[in-house]
């Protein structure tokens, strides 16, 4: 008996390192030292830093994974992953620098695995840092056949002083909705009951998708903010705040970006509910307090600056392809997100 008949093989393992090796090295930047190989990844600190933070964040994709493995399409939830940890990782003003992967399967297929990291390959070269390492776990017995599971880490970096910890904002700064590519990485145990629940199967195209499938739809992925959002630094916008809108939704995560005694009314007129969140909440007869408490509803990130910084943030971000808008405006409170009913 060997490792083989065991249920791992070895062999497949180096074969599928040496497939992606080279869509690894496309996602290299400045500070990369060495290569794939290694037990660590090795990553220089830029030059030009008087007092350098360094920032991380973890995360995973969530029960979209199972879309994935039931539409057999696995090109996509990659950048998934790389998005949910960057957009984190930015909102404390930290520029990504690298990222590692975790995957693991209970039998290895090279094909499958190789779309999944050219996926995290292209989320990094979008977030503009490098796919430094992974690992890949074969683990039999403990997945079903041809089912996977990922999780991504990346680091960030800034400096001391442009920190964002929520101490910057203060009453008068004006929110700026990023919009959302669609359901991001969140909610999907909803999304997959509603679907279940009501009949539909995933190459069905309702009317309110324009001809779109289900699956092509729900496993759009993840928008990366980074780029958007350093072009403001760029133009020596200040940015207060910023917050990820994840899990939660928007009464959750902007309250993470705010000091103390700090609240936001949102201006609801602001923006139409896209499409999707319409469907969900139709199809699954849900209750807008429940939508919002579970979807981005149409925003993806926020940008909070002051009442001087709002027509130059708006005109930057549409440059960089972006339909941004006034969400609301900071005031006196305790954390609370007024105005959403």
């Amino acid at each position: 008996m060997d490792y083989r008949e065991a249920g791992v093989d070895i062999e497949a393992g180096r074969a599928f390192v040496d497939r992606i090796e080279e869509v690894v090295r496309e996602t290299y930047r400045p500070g990369v030292l060495g290569g794939l190989g290694g037990f660590g990844g090795c990553f220089e600190i830029p030059a030009g830093y008087r007092q350098p933070v360094l920032v991380s964040g973890t995360d995973g994709v969530g029960t979209k994974l199972k879309l994935a493995h039931q539409l057999d399409r696995h090109d996509t939830v990659g950048i998934d992953l790389v998005a949910m940890c960057a957009n984190d990782v930015l909102t404390s003003g930290a520029e990504p620098l690298y990222f590692l992967d975790y995957l693991a399967t209970g039998k290895l297929n090279g094909e499958q695995l190789a779309q999944v990291v050219t996926g995290i390959a292209t989320g990094c070269r979008q977030a503009g840092c490098a796919l430094l390492g992974g690992e890949t776990a074969e683990m039999p017995g403990f997945y079903q056949p041809g089912e996977y599971d990922i999780a991504g880490f990346c680091v960030g970096i800034v400096e001391k002083s442009q920190l964002l910890d929520g101490s910057q904002v203060k009453i008068g700064d004006v929110a700026i909705a990023l919009p959302s590519s669609g359901v991001h990485s969140n909610g999907y145990s909803l999304v997959r009951k509603i679907v279940g629940d009501g009949g539909y199967g995933w190459t069905d195209c309702p009317e309110a998708f324009g001809g779109r499938s289900l699956g092509e739809v729900f496993l759009t992925p993840t928008y990366i903010y980074v780029k958007p959002v350093l072009s403001l630094r760029e133009a020596d916008i200040e940015i207060r705040a910023m917050a990820h809108i994840t899990g939660g939704g928007l009464p959750e995560n902007l309250p993470r970006c705010l000091g103390e005694d700090r609240a936001i009314a949102i201006d609801r007129a602001a923006w139409d509910i896209p499409p999707v969140f319409r469907w969900l909440a139709e199809a699954g007869n849900v209750q807008q307090s429940d939508m919002f408490d579970t979807f981005n509803m149409g925003v993806g990130f926020v940008v909070v600056v002051s009442p001087d910084g709002v027509d130059r943030t708006l005109e930057t971000l549409k440059t960089q392809n972006l339909d941004p808008f006034v969400l609301g405006e900071v005031v006196s409170g305790n954390g609370e997100v007024l105005g959403l009913s």
